[in-house]
């Protein structure tokens, strides 16, 4: 049955609701401590790559003085979270690791969702960042504070102050359904690939998958030979290409993306002759040839993709979903498709993420509100009129070509030399100048012109007004140079108040 394969390899052994368990290696989360903390230097929001990063490059620099927040009871951010058959990183794993504990041990070249939950555990524990984990802490609100010019944070497990509030959290941890009519009246089995239901068998099952992303070409080959009829739902065709790429293999690819788009066509010709030879139905070829430039959309790679979509049992729609229904879904030609399952394969709040509505800075303005017009950050990282927030992969830092990991060791880089920048001048807190983030944001729009990026499709990478406030449009190695040290001439710098220094009431202890 497939309910069998779907857990095989990596199921959870952690119950979602345990308060207080036994991480692997032995270390409780059980710690009298914790409920005495009101007050740390350090907050910082999950235990992703960023927030777990971040926290072991505090510990390494001799800072105790920190607690992370998760809102679950286990590590691993997107990776603790996407469970679905087949997931795995489709960024080598020898570049998709942190570059101070590179792991030999890896069993494949794109490591699946597992290994990699693993390998971060194994972080937080040989680093010695479990004792500052406060676990099933889901964030209720975070307030800069005028008067003792600390964020107050409030969580489902209490509150705590903090001098600085990092947020880890990753723009995948929010799942996003799509927007169609009747979805809510569904009586079959629904649920996004983000959260897979392992407890329900697909076996012979009429299922429907919405969406063409990454997700959604990972799990289909592995579902396919299982379920009785699979219907996909496309907007748009991905663009898959053949896994022949380590850091500057897949650094050059950003030439054609951004300087020269004339440089990929020699991929897309590549990637349209793989798609004559493993679909040769010229009607199914032609409902999975994109018309948009490659890159336009998250290139995607999958060996077994297109196969799976030649088989017998699966059916390629392109029509758009007018409603669904109690038990079906109807296209806008007026087909209905009876169905018995439909899995969202649809992706996550990026631009649009909820988080924003909970963080509140000076004069009680929040996040989301400062974001009205697009979500936007100096380097990604600081935002004018929230001091002393620091943000891991704010707007503008992710990729499309490359691993994350390299853009969030170059912001906690950058966040670390701005502490040390504070501890030298004895500040209480720096906030980044409103022209200066609104030079950067100037400069990534200008440089996002004439962009494969801009060249015309419907992407997450872009906001409401079509504005890509994802991605970097450069090289890598550019940010890192951009972020190798804090810039403090473009921050205000608030120096120690003699009247808030002994405000702590409880240290955290460990």
């Amino acid at each position: 049955m497939f309910r069998a394969f779907a857990s095989s390899g990596g199921s959870r052994t952690l119950s979602d609701n345990q308060q207080h368990r036994t991480l692997p290696g032995g270390s409780s989360d059980a710690s009298e401590d914790e409920a005495r903390v009101r007050h740390v230097r350090v907050a910082i929001l999950g235990t992703g790559f960023s927030g777990l990063g971040m926290a072991i490059r505090l510990k390494q620099r001799g800072e105790e003085d920190f607690v992370v927040i998760e809102r679950v009871d286990d590590i691993g951010g997107t990776w603790r979270d996407n469970t679905y058959p087949g997931c795995a990183c489709d960024i080598p794993s020898h570049l998709y690791s942190f570059s101070f504990a590179l792991n030999p041990h890896w069993s494949r070249a794109y490591s699946l969702w597992y290994e990699i939950r693993d390998y971060l555990r194994s972080c937080a524990k040989r680093f010695g960042i479990l004792p500052h984990i406060r676990w099933n802490s889901e964030l209720l609100d975070a307030s800069w504070h005028e008067d003792d010019q600390c964020w107050h944070i409030t969580t489902t497990q209490g509150q705590i102050t903090a001098d600085i509030l990092i947020l880890g959290n990753g723009p995948l941890s929010e799942p996003s359904l799509p927007s169609v009519p009747g979805i809510e009246h569904f009586e079959g089995v629904l649920f996004h690939s983000a959260r897979w239901n392992h407890d329900y068998d697909l076996t012979g099952k009429r299922v429907a998958v919405i969406g063409t992303g990454a997700s959604v070409i990972q799990f289909v080959p592995q579902i396919q030979p299982y379920v009785g009829h699979l219907s996909l739902f496309q907007r748009t065709p991905p663009q898959r290409f053949v896994r022949t790429r380590i850091y500057w293999r897949q650094e050059i690819i950003v030439l054609g993306f951004v300087y020269r788009p004339s440089m990929i066509e020699g991929g897309m010709r590549l990637a349209r002759r793989h798609l004559e030879q493993q679909v040769p139905d010229p009607v199914l070829r032609a409902k999975l040839t994109p018309q948009y430039t490659m890159g336009c959309k998250r290139v995607l790679l999958s060996d077994d993709f297109y196969p799976a979509l030649a088989q017998s049992n699966v059916e390629v729609i392109t029509e758009r979903i007018r409603e669904v229904r109690a038990n079906s879904v109807v296209t806008e030609d007026g087909k209905e498709h009876e169905i018995d399952t439909i899995i969202c394969g649809t992706g996550f709040h990026v631009t649009d993420s909820q988080l924003p509505q909970y963080v509140y800075g000076r004069g009680g303005q929040s996040l989301a509100d400062s974001w009205r017009s697009g979500p936007h950050a100096y380097l990604g990282a600081t935002v004018s009129g929230f001091p002393n927030l620091f943000l891991l992969i704010g707007p503008n830092t992710g990729l499309g070509h490359n691993s994350m990991i390299y853009m969030i060791e170059s912001q906690i880089t950058y966040i670390l030399d701005c502490l040390r920048t504070m501890d030298r001048r004895n500040l209480r807190a720096v906030e980044v100048r409103p022209e200066t983030q609104e030079a950067f944001k100037t400069e990534m729009q200008q440089r996002m012109q004439g962009t494969v990026w801009t060249s015309g499709c419907s992407s997450w990478y872009l906001d409401a007004r079509g504005h890509n406030t994802t991605l970097w449009p450069g090289f890598t190695f550019e940010f890192r140079r951009r972020t190798r040290h804090f810039d403090p001439q473009h921050y205000d710098l608030i120096p120690q108040q003699a009247s808030i220094l002994n405000r702590y009431e409880t240290p955290l202890s460990h």
